[in-house]
């Protein structure tokens, strides 16, 4: 069973969804008046899971929302004893 959540690939579509309903369960943190924006996220390879999440402002990504949206992502897919890996990039940013 971990093998197979460890292997598991989710449409990009059906990610977002997810995500924009956590979302609007519990609003994106602010700092000094500027509000995280998740623009999109996307499973960028498997074993473990990776997803990149592309953001407004990565600095304003805290790692307690991150954690938030991990156990989202847990409950919805199902990822139980795997590890969920996320990689924050801003929009427009390129691969190092």
């Amino acid at each position: 069973m971990v093998a197979n959540n460890n292997s598991l690939r989710i449409p990009t579509g059906t990610l977002n969804q997810v995500i924009n309903e956590a979302i609007a369960v519990v609003q994106p943190p602010t700092d000094k008046g500027k509000r995280l924006k998740i623009l999109y996220i996307t499973q960028a390879s498997t074993k473990p899971p990776t997803f990149v999440i592309f953001v407004n402002n990565k600095e304003l990504f805290h790692f307690s929302y991150q954690r938030y949206l991990v156990n989202n992502l847990r409950n919805n897919f199902s990822f139980e004893g795997t590890p969920i890996r996320i990689i924050v990039r801003e929009k427009g940013e390129k691969e190092e």
